[in-house]
């Protein structure tokens, strides 16, 4: 078998010959011209076009300048298309399925990481790249073992086993790992109280649990961060809670960090970096969570673009898995202005709900809202929202007490609306600047950016 074939199947012995590669049907698109030596690979999870809008919007009315992914599109530097991402058994994908659908090169059922139907065991595309010879990683705004960078890593039956997925990276020698989960590995938090980070210092990693740690790290080793229990805390906490702002490094500082310890490989790197809890929010619909969420996955597109465009060797790739809860700014005549109370938001749903207690006055609640919101809410509002909180009783907050009815009742203040809080079967925005971006076509099935990249990368 030569060495293209073997990366491009991925498949288990005696599993692959059956199966028709989605490569095969669009070959002739990738005829590059050169290949490339790195590849970063951004993806906002969960990002409808409307969560792309009014991230841009947000943007432009608050520090008067465009987002960094549009002003790509202003500048032409990059090439833009729509891109199907369908799972295998849903036109509306969960975050499992499409990651493998990028990372193992077919679709594959809902739940699962790039495990087909019948037991089809497909090798993830940073294990190609690392048995290359290139340096590999993640980074993410989630658990490290969450389904997105787990696509990109691991074939595993079930998205759910996140303890199984931290153990099968520490059978690894992936080079960069960072986000939240530290249930995932910590001894005391692990029901088989196996140490992780322990097995992980063994092998020479550095392992970081705060953003100081991450930052004074050395570029000459590998890493784990784990910063925070679960997912990471929203952007707009963190802007607005001084210990989480030191205790958590941004996106865009994990991917400069990663880029730093990764780039001195004389085979190059690959990247995965994502911005998990914009999908987050968006099952929550959580205006403030979403908009600032995004603007900090837009900084560390920034952060990429830098490197590749002084590089000049790098393929960036932007993008998201599928579209989330579908907001948008609605009609009004007071529109422009009621979105404009975004800027004054202080905290997400979660925190805002977090703080509201069973028994709370409406006075006390319509100041703790104003606090955090920026919103005065009339008395019957408060007393509507209260009243989810009484009759959960004790333990009511963010768990018990959803956070779309927070964002009905926002609604007529922010004129931004939501069409769920669920998954969508949308078309996705996807972006590509770098040797070889010339070559997207308008619209692509989500598989064949796997064979895209490694077609790029000359394996």
């Amino acid at each position: 078998m030569k060495r293209r074939d073997f990366f491009r199947s991925g498949t288990i012995a005696g599993l692959g010959a059956g199966l028709i590669s989605p490569f095969s049907s669009r070959s002739k698109l990738w005829e590059l011209d050169r290949q490339v030596k790195n590849i970063i690979f951004l993806v906002t999870d969960g990002m409808s076009s409307g969560t792309f809008q009014m991230a841009d919007l947000l943007r432009r009315r608050m520090d008067g300048r465009n987002s960094n992914w549009l002003q790509l599109y202003h500048d032409k530097k990059i090439t833009r298309g729509i891109m199907d991402m369908s799972s295998l058994n849903s036109a509306v994908p969960d975050s499992a399925a499409a990651s493998s659908s990028w990372g193992g090169g077919y679709r594959v059922n809902n739940g699962s990481l790039n495990i087909g139907p019948n037991g089809e065991v497909y090798k993830p595309i940073l294990k190609k790249f690392k048995d290359s010879g290139k340096a590999v990683g993640c980074v993410t705004t989630v658990q490290i073992t969450h389904a997105t960078p787990a696509g990109f890593l691991v074939s595993h039956p079930t998205r759910q086993e996140q303890a199984v997925i931290a153990e099968k990276y520490a059978e690894e020698n992936y080079d960069v790992l960072m986000g939240g989960g530290l249930e995932f590995f910590d001894s005391e938090s692990r029901e088989d109280g196996k140490d992780l980070f322990a097995k992980f210092s063994d092998k020479g990693y550095s392992v970081a649990l705060n953003r100081d740690e991450m930052l004074r790290s050395s570029i000459e080793k590998p890493i784990i961060g784990v910063f925070h229990r679960g997912g990471l805390p929203y952007t707009l906490d963190q802007m607005n809670d001084r210990a989480l702002h030191e205790e958590v490094p941004t996106l865009a500082e994990m991917t400069q960090k990663a880029i730093d310890i990764m780039k001195s490989n004389p085979n190059g790197f690959v990247i995965q970096v994502e911005a998990g809890k914009v999908d987050w929010a968006a099952h929550g619909n959580d205006l403030g969570a979403i908009l600032y969420d995004q603007l900090a996955f837009d900084d560390a597109v920034k952060t990429a673009m830098d490197f590749a465009e002084s590089d000049g060797n790098t393929l960036v790739i932007i993008t998201t898995d599928h579209g989330n809860a579908n907001p948008g700014l609605m009609g009004g005549r007071n529109a422009d202005k009621n979105f404009d109370r975004v800027q004054s938001f202080k905290h997400s749903a979660n925190y805002t709900l977090s703080k509201i207690e069973s028994g709370m006055s409406p006075a006390a609640a319509i100041e703790w809202i104003e606090q955090a919101k920026g919103i005065a809410i009339k008395k019957e509002e408060a007393k509507e929202l209260l009243s989810f909180f009484d009759r959960v009783g004790e333990g009511a907050g963010p768990s018990t007490i959803p956070a779309p009815r927070l964002a009905k009742t926002l609604y007529p203040y922010t004129n931004v609306g939501w069409a769920g809080t669920s998954h969508t079967s949308d078309f996705v925005e996807i972006s590509m600047y770098g040797p070889g971006s010339e070559k997207l076509p308008p619209i692509i099935m989500n598989t064949e950016l796997h064979f895209y990249m490694l077609e790029a990368a000359g394996l």
